[in-house]
């Protein structure tokens, strides 16, 4: 019987910036598949340029989104960076900070809802499942601000728990190495940057999946 996995979030969960395969998603599904030792069927929602707003409310009203979610025993979510890059390019020197607070403060009462609205899509399920979030990297390390709240808001994340929750912490794997992990866009990971992606996720277990 095939494991379910369904992967909701931005451009990181589409694979922007890779060679199709290369995305963090389908590496990841061959990892889990390997160590679970079933097939993993997946499905891809992710939306370029999506927001933590935006994917909140598709998880609120989307039929497809919600049935995708229930059914899933694998769940990846990849959010906030667009909040981050909305904020940085909508900011004047003068009020960066400001701007970054604002939307980090929305950021994290975005991550909750999807957290709740998720909780009560899988209060009913008598299958095991897991929920991995993928936390930051900062695509603007020259901008002092932007590391403290992409640092932020992955302590905001990290702030969840549950014996089936967990979070790739890959900021520290990303920093000094964007040269060489991200695309030419200098936003998005390159293959070997959504490598290092899935081997984070693929790190923090399959319990009590596996």
């Amino acid at each position: 019987m095939a494991v379910p996995y369904t992967a909701v979030g931005d451009s990181l969960t589409v694979g922007f910036g890779a060679m199709p395969g290369n995305g963090f998603v389908p590496v990841y599904r061959g990892m889990a598949e390997r160590r679970i030792g079933e097939f993993v069927s997946y499905e891809n929602l992710g939306i370029n340029g999506l927001t933590s707003s935006e994917l909140y409310a598709n998880m609120k009203r989307s039929p497809r989104f919600r049935n995708s979610l229930k059914e899933a025993h694998i769940i990846t979510i990849s959010i906030g960076g667009n909040d981050l890059i909305r904020a940085a390019k909508s900011a004047s020197p003068q009020n960066i900070t400001q701007n970054f607070n604002k939307a980090l403060t929305e950021c994290q009462s975005n991550f909750s809802g999807i957290m709740q609205t998720l909780g009560q899509l899988k209060s009913g399920s008598r299958s095991s499942y897991i929920v991995r979030a993928v936390g930051l990297y900062n695509p603007y390390p020259q901008v002092e601000a932007a590391t403290l709240w992409v640092q932020q808001f992955n302590r905001y994340i990290n702030g969840y728990w549950g014996g089936n929750y967990a979070v790739a912490n890959i900021f520290s794997s990303f920093q000094g190495r964007e040269h060489e992990l991200l695309s030419f866009d200098h936003l998005h990971p390159n293959g070997r940057g959504y490598k290092v992606i899935a081997e984070h996720l693929h790190r923090l277990g399959y319990y009590p999946l596996a």
